[in-house]
Formats: C-alpha cells, structure tokens, sequence
C-alpha cells in the first residue's frame, strides 16, 4: 500500500542520523527480544501479584525463571500514549500522542480534530533500530498508534520498523472472541475463529517458525500486544464456568474478566512452549508487563466485565496516581537472569528502547532525546542512575492532578492552573493544536501533593505541609521536567471542518 521510495528514504535519514549500525554482529552475541503487552490489565490481576483467584501458572512460572519487579511502570495511564511512549523511550507529549487515538471513521464532535493524530514516521522507535542492527521484527497484537490505520496517509507498523505485522487499530472486534477485523501486512485478514489472545500469540510463533526455518543465526524482535482484558471482554466458556463453579467470581460478569486473565495466561504458555520446542528461549529476554491501570467498572455502558485490580496503589486506568501505570512487569532471560528474584527498582516501558539498543550494540542517534535509560542494572540487583527522574504529563486526567514526577522514593503531583482564567484549573485536554496550544503552554502548576512511596504506595499521606524542604526540592524537578516537555511537545494542525470541534 505504500510506495519503496517512502521507506528508503526514512530509512535513509535514519542512518545518516544514527551513525553506523552493527548489521555484521552475529545473532548468538545479542539477545532475542519479546515484549508482551496486555491492555487494560491492573497490577493486581496476577496470581504472582497476590490475586486471591485468578489462576496464572504461566506468568507464576515466568516469575519464579527470571525477575518479577513490584514497581514497574508503563509510560502513561491510557493506552495510545503509552505504547508510543514504549516504542520510542519518550514521554508521549513529546510525540503528541495525548490520549486515545479513535480511528478516523469515528468522528463525532470532539474527536474529528483528533483523528490527525498518528505516531509520524519520524519518530525514532526502536524496533525501526533493532530492524537496521540487523533483527528481523515482528508485531502481532493492538496497535493503536494511529488513527488513519492501513492507509497510506499515516505511519503503519512497517513504517516504525515490523518486518510483519498482523493488527486491529484498537480494540478486536466485535470482542476478544472470533474477531474480524485484524491486517496482516495491509491485507485484511478476514473473520478468525478462537479467542483474540491466542491468534495473536499463534500468528507470533508462526512467524517465529518460518523465520527461524529461513535464517536461525538471526536475532528477532517480537512485539506481541495482546487486546485482553480490555472490553469488551469474551472468553471460554469452560474458564468462566470454572470461576462460576468454585463460586471464586461474584457473578458472571466477574467470572468472565477472571477467565480472561487465565485466558492470557494461556497464551503466554503457547509461546514461552514455542521458545523452549525451538531451542530458543536460553538467550531470548521475555517482558510481560501492561499498556495501563486497570479499567474502572461501569465507567462507560460497555464497561460490565472491568474488574481489574491495581493492587495497593491509588486510582486506576486514566488517573495519574499509582494506580493509573504501575503495572505488572516480568522478565526472563536464563542466559542472564538469575531466577526468582523480586526487585523493587522502579522501571519504565520509557527504558526499553535504550536498553535494547544496547542489547543489540546499535548506537543511537547523537540528537535524540530520551526520557528512559537502560534497566540491565536492575537484572542484576543494582540501581537504576536516571539522568531525567520518571515523570508522567497527561493533560485529560480523571483526577484532578496532570502531571506526576518519582525520585528517590518521593512523588510529587501537581494541578495545571487555566492561564486564561488565574486560580482556576486548566480543562482537560484531549488534543493538542494550534487553536489550544498557547493555553496549553501557559497553564502553570499549581496545589502539589507529595508522598513517600517508600512507606506509602497507596499515596495515603500527602506530606507537601510537612515535608517543605522535599517538597521544594521535588517541586523544581517537577517545574524542570514539565517546563521541558512543553517546549518540545508536538502540536498538531487544526483540521478544517464545519464541526471544527475541540
């Protein structure tokens, strides 16, 4: 669907801009790489995690192989910007991927300006590096990264790098079950039978099966993005019974999110059977984490079967306390790894592009700037050093806190104040251009909350009138980090149109 001519020349600046790449370095000498990415699922969903009845023997096991951390975080609290913040280790302002992206079909008042909105294929992602250092790539799973999908207009999965990509713009519909609207590599895909999560690990150990036939000294990237367990939520029957029989759910409803979950675990045991039938998984570095927080139940109409969990943390999918992107995250590499460790290092989806380019001895453009770092320290049982402490900026928050910074175990939250109207807060924002960005760029931050993570993760105690020399220390880390990210955050055009809306 797209000409050659685009790809090489993006390519080609990408090189030139990149410096020389390590195409040469034989596979045996860099990891295999997988990251699995649920949507939607809360810190707490796991039977690793303390979940009193979802039965998660897979990602137990995964767990007890490698590395489980209780403080990983995705890059933003709703899913389109965190998965463009974990393809390029950018806060995802930086790219202008405020919120949800609707695909371009969708266009009520309130969401047609918005349907501009793409991760632009002059973002630097690291599966485009990993596919120059010489990695084959492949993508299965929701991508949700664009709004125009399939279509020449924007960037697709093979413009940020995937040599095969087999997607649905967001969610698989109608539902997880027999889903009829996936692409493979611009070709409909057509109506499939059986659950969502497992065609997209099937099509995953598919590819890994030809490419290994094809060229088995080659490294590989496999970015698997499962759609569960985000609604609208279907999953076999013979799971949701056995919930409903042991009466662990309290209704169906309940039974069928909890089956969901199994359901994921399921399909992460396909593959991780796949890696151990192919010889592979010794040097292959598996990640499973989640896009965000749980969702909340009964939010919206669809919502019935949202009963996620995030654990001890304060709020949930959207919110920017813990609870909005602390989320599972799991690691297994028995090359490297030593097994069954627990680790309280906080990591970030931010780190994954430096790391892995790292992994695979691929240098980095000179001028690119990243808010993530490597996170191979913390698989060895040493601290992370952050140049840039983690910090999160989501405009359209459901509490009333915007933004978020974490540094050596204190948090710090602040409201935006409304340049346009001085002690008032700034109204949410879906969607930044140029008919609202001078307000944007204006707003100020205003009545901080600050916590000790260290003794208060579920962001009980705010400590800004007791603590005032931390909360002066962390108050201009915070006004550095957002002052940084507004000078750099993409803005987009005003689309022409009779609704025009905003």
């Amino acid at each position: 669907m797209k000409t050659g001519s685009r790809h090489v020349f993006i390519a080609a600046c990408l090189l030139l801009a990149a410096g020389p790449m390590a195409v040469g370095t034989h596979g045996a000498e860099r990891p295999n790489i997988v990251i699995i990415l649920c949507d939607d699922q809360g810190w707490g969903d796991l039977e690793c995690y303390g979940h009193p009845a979802i039965k998660t023997p897979h990602l137990n096991r995964m767990a007890a192989e490698g590395i489980r951390f209780t403080r990983f975080y995705s890059a933003s609290p709703v899913c389109s910007p965190s998965r463009a913040g974990l393809l390029t280790g950018r806060t995802p302002n930086r790219a202008g991927i405020y919120d949800w992206i609707p695909p371009r079909n969708l266009n009520p008042p309130g969401y047609y300006q918005r349907s501009v909105t793409e991760l632009r294929a002059t973002e630097i992602t690291f599966p485009r590096l990993l596919k120059q250092a010489g990695y084959a790539t492949c993508m299965s799973g929701k991508w949700h990264c664009n709004s125009a999908f399939n279509s020449p207009t924007q960037a697709q999965p093979d413009d940020h790098g995937f040599d095969h990509w087999f997607a649905t713009q967001n969610n698989a519909a109608p539902s997880h079950e027999n889903p009829v609207n996936f692409v493979r590599n611009g070709r409909p895909a057509g109506p499939l039978e059986g659950f969502s999560c497992q065609i997209v690990a099937g099509e995953a150990i598919q590819w890994l099966r030809r490419q290994q036939a094809a060229n088995p000294q080659q490294p590989f990237l496999i970015h698997i993005a499962f759609h569960e367990p985000h609604e609208p939520v279907a999953s076999p029957p013979g799971l949701v019974r056995r919930y409903e029989d042991s009466n662990a759910a309290r209704n169906h409803d309940e039974a069928q999110y909890f089956a969901n979950v199994e359901n994921v675990d399921l399909a992460v045991g396909q593959f991780l059977d796949a890696l151990k039938e192919l010889e592979l998984a010794k040097n292959t570095l598996v990640i499973f984490t989640s896009d965000n927080g749980p969702e909340t139940l009964k939010r919206y109409p669809r919502g019935t079967r949202s009963y996620g969990r995030p654990g001890p943390s304060r709020g949930m999918k959207l919110h920017t306390h813990e609870g909005g992107y602390r989320v599972a995250g799991i690691m297994r590499w028995p090359q490297r790894i030593t097994p069954g460790q627990v680790s309280q290092e906080p990591v970030c989806s931010l780190d994954f592009l430096p790391t892995f380019a790292a992994l695979a001895k691929t240098p980095l453009p000179q001028d690119l700037l990243l808010d993530g770092t490597s996170f191979l320290p913390a698989l060895e049982g040493r601290p992370i050093r952050r140049e840039l402490p983690l910090f999160w900026f989501y405009y359209n928050a459901l509490n009333e806190a915007k933004v978020a910074l974490i540094d050596d175990g204190w948090k710090i939250l602040a409201q935006l104040g409304d340049p346009q109207q001085p002690g008032r807060r700034l109204p949410n924002l879906e969607h930044v251009n140029t008919a609202n960005a001078d307000r944007a760029r204006g707003a100020s931050l205003m009545h901080f909350e600050l916590y000790d993570l260290r003794h208060d993760i579920a962001e009980r105690r705010n400590r800004a009138d007791e603590a005032p020399e931390r909360l002066a220390a962390m108050r201009e880390k915070l006004e550095n980090r957002y002052r940084d990210v507004l000078r750099t955050q993409h803005i987009w055009p005003v689309l022409p149109s009779p609704t025009n809306a905003e």
